[in-house]
Formats: C-alpha cells, structure tokens, sequence
C-alpha cells in the first residue's frame, strides 16, 4: 500500500518537511486506510450477525409465558443438583462401605454384620481420616467382645483354664460381660449354670 506522500508527489504536490507532521495528523484524524476499513467492516459485519441471531432466537420465545419458563428452568437447576447429591452419596457410601468391610475382614471377624451393628457407621462415614478411624473402632470392638473374632477361636488361640473361680450368683448381665476365657472356665465347672445363662 502506498504511502500518502508518495501519493501526492506523484501528481506532483509535494508537503513541506516543517508541515508534514500536522499533515499527518490531520490525515489519520480524517481518514482511514483500506485495512482498517475492512477490519470495521469485518466487526460490524460480525456484530450484525449476531444481532440477527438474537433476533431470530428472540422470535422462537414469542407468546412464551417467561414466568413459567423461569419457574422451570429453577425446577431443572434443583433436579439436577439432587441427582448430583445423590450420585456423590452413592459413590461415598461405596468407597466407605469398601473400606470398612476390608478393615472387618481382615480383622478376622466371624461375622461381618454382628460386628458392623457395633460401629458407630455414622461417625465412621463422616470421619476425615475414615480407614484409621475403623481399624481404631474395630480394635475396641475386639477388646470388648474377642469372642466375635476369629482369633478368639480355641483352635486358633487355645485358652487354658485360669483356675479364676467363678463367682455365685452370676446374671445375665455379668454373663454377657465376661470374656471368653470367663465363659469356658463357667461351663467347665458348672454347665447347667452355663446353658441357663447362655439361654
């Protein structure tokens, strides 16, 4: 493209060095060249699609009750909220449930549900460091009822009789105390008490 000087001298007028900085000015005050005309073009073209998009999208809404519209819309927001509550709940109830039943299995528990009906699940699940929290909870569980794991077991853990007496008048709150050492020492030397109790 050329330059407006050049412009000029070529039909022979000619701008005075001392003049040719205001000349300029004057120039990109007033005009524009070919390239920055096509840029606005390209602009206002763009800008007028878009303005006859909206348009268009404007016109699909005539005679629609916007009211209802919004109430809808604010009913879909909520649903998809919930569904996404919901499926986070799942996904944690089953990385928890995961957890705790690896930490009971290998804690050598007999039975996985008499066990579980000993843990406080809620706390445990909203515990921030859940896998030590179960093994801590099922530690306790243990220590208060050995007979419910399979270490307790007399073939994997023989128990020899203590010669401890056992104590007259036993009830049946005592008896659901004892250990399993207390409970075999009981049947050994009195096995009717034994069965009543257990009964």
């Amino acid at each position: 493209m050329k330059n407006i000087h050049t412009l000029l001298s070529e039909i022979g007028i000619t701008i005075p060095d001392e003049k040719k900085a205001e000349f300029d000015k004057a120039v990109l005050a007033n005009y524009k060249t070919v390239a920055e005309v096509e840029k606005i073009t390209t602009a206002r073209d763009n800008y007028k699609s878009q303005l006859e998009t909206a348009q268009t999208a404007l016109k699909e809404f005539e005679g629609v009750d916007v009211e209802n519209l919004k109430s809808e819309i604010a009913k879909l927001n909520t649903s998809l909220k919930d569904k996404e509550t919901e499926y986070q709940t799942k996904i944690a109830d089953m990385e928890f449930n995961s957890v705790l039943d690896g930490a009971i299995s290998k804690s050598g528990a007999r039975n996985a549900t008499a066990v579980k009906a000993l843990l406080d699940l809620d706390s445990l699940k909203t515990s921030k460091n859940q896998a030590d929290d179960i093994t801590k909870a099922l530690e306790s569980v243990k220590s208060e009822n050995g007979y419910m794991f399979g270490s307790d077991e007399p073939f994997q853990n023989p128990v020899k009789d203590t010669g401890n007496p056992i104590p007259a008048g036993i009830t049946k709150e005592m008896f659901a105390k004892m250990g399993y050492s207390e409970r075999l020492n009981l049947k050994k030397s009195d096995p009717q008490k034994y069965e009543q109790l257990k009964g």
